[in-house]
């Protein structure tokens, strides 16, 4: 799994590609997550176009980052997801965990509006 991270109007977005399996990128993502918490970063859009496969593992680390930053006040915000992420979510009940947005201007705007 790759890793990117940048900003975008106060909201720092992580670029995912690759696949995100035990072994192969949930620790990544859990350790790169928890480093933005560390950091007093609040407001996280995971970009997920590039990600080819999720396993329960990749899973736990979204559940992970989800917690992680509930518990600092923050929220972290799914986009472009796959429709083979998207039918994952359901089927583990996860989407009543995350908001998921079509596009990464979706996520970003949504943090203006519940700001605002």
């Amino acid at each position: 799994m790759e890793m990117q991270t940048r900003e975008s109007d106060g909201v720092t977005i992580l670029d995912l590609s690759g696949r995100i399996v035990q072994g192969g990128g949930d620790l990544d993502l859990k350790d790169g997550l928890q480093t933005l918490v560390q950091q007093g970063q609040k407001n996280i859009v995971l970009n997920l176009a590039e990600v080819s496969y999720i396993d329960s593992a990749g899973l736990g680390a979204l559940v992970s980052a989800h917690i992680s930053l509930s518990r600092d006040g923050g929220r972290v915000k799914l986009a472009n997801v796959t429709k083979k992420l998207h039918d994952l979510l359901a089927i583990t009940k996860l989407y009543l965990v995350f908001e998921t947005f079509d596009s990464e201007d979706a996520a970003v705007q949504s943090y203006r509006e519940a700001a605002g």
